[in-house]
């Protein structure tokens, strides 16, 4: 058996350890009508811990790295993890003062086409997450923001990463000069808040920081709006 070969069982069966669970079976707790609970705050979560029992990097790459962790699982069995470890991200969402929001349009070679993105990069290491709000928006777009407020912050996809993008939303925007990385290139769009959350709703945005970003800067905007209460 090649090197190449031997690797692929290796990760194959990585992701498949799962598959010997039929010989012990468990079931899933107990369906609870409740108040909204964060993770580990609950005192069932105890029991749901793994245990990294080690842990060694696979592969280092540029912005981010790829760790193999054994763990020992609740039951007391023990399994493997692959895990992409990344410095974390911010992202922004523009809003103009008429309402529009600013998409930046670059090529994604791992989807091997064009999306359409609200702006965002990697964090720096030790690097304030507003500060690198700032730098990103006006390295991606040009626009400097007068007013930059926390949204929240998202884990990109949990199941294989320790990824947590921060989201912002930028007011009281000024142009100044665009300044992307030498291996960036991007077009700048300016499009109604209205009209990227109906594209959000229909399927027609994919990236899940924009997706996220738009229905909270949207919520946002509903809950700033007072009701209007009519009579009968």
């Amino acid at each position: 058996m090649g090197e190449k070969e031997e690797g692929l069982n290796e990760a194959v069966e990585a992701f498949t350890f799962d598959g010997a669970r039929r010989t012990h079976d468990h079931t899933s707790g107990e369906p609870e009508t409740r108040h909204f609970v964060c993770g580990d705050d609950d005192p069932r979560d105890a029991t749901l811990a793994e245990v990294p029992l080690s842990e060694e990097t696979t592969w280092t790459g540029r912005i981010f790295s790829v760790s193999r962790l054994h763990v020992k699982l609740p039951d007391g069995r023990e399994s493997v993890r692959d895990i992409v470890r990344h410095p974390g991200a911010v992202a922004i969402v523009a809003l103009t003062n008429d309402g529009r929001i600013c998409l930046v349009r670059q090529y994604r070679t791992a989807l091997g086409r064009v999306t359409v993105e609200i702006p965002a990069g990697k964090l720096d290491p030790g690097e304030d997450p507003l500060d690198a709000a700032h730098r990103e928006l006006t390295e991606e777009t040009g626009f400097a923001a007068g007013k930059m407020a926390y949204l929240t912050s998202i884990a990109s996809s949990d199941g294989f990463t320790d990824e947590v993008i921060h989201l912002y939303m930028a007011t009281d925007l000024t142009f100044i000069k665009s300044d992307p990385d030498d291996d960036e290139f991007i077009n700048v769009d300016m499009v109604e808040l209205g009209e990227l959350v109906d594209a959000v709703l229909d399927g027609r945005v994919e990236d899940a920081k924009t997706v996220v970003g738009a229905l909270a800067c949207d919520a946002v905007a509903h809950r700033l709006t007072p009701e209007v209460k009519t009579e009968d």
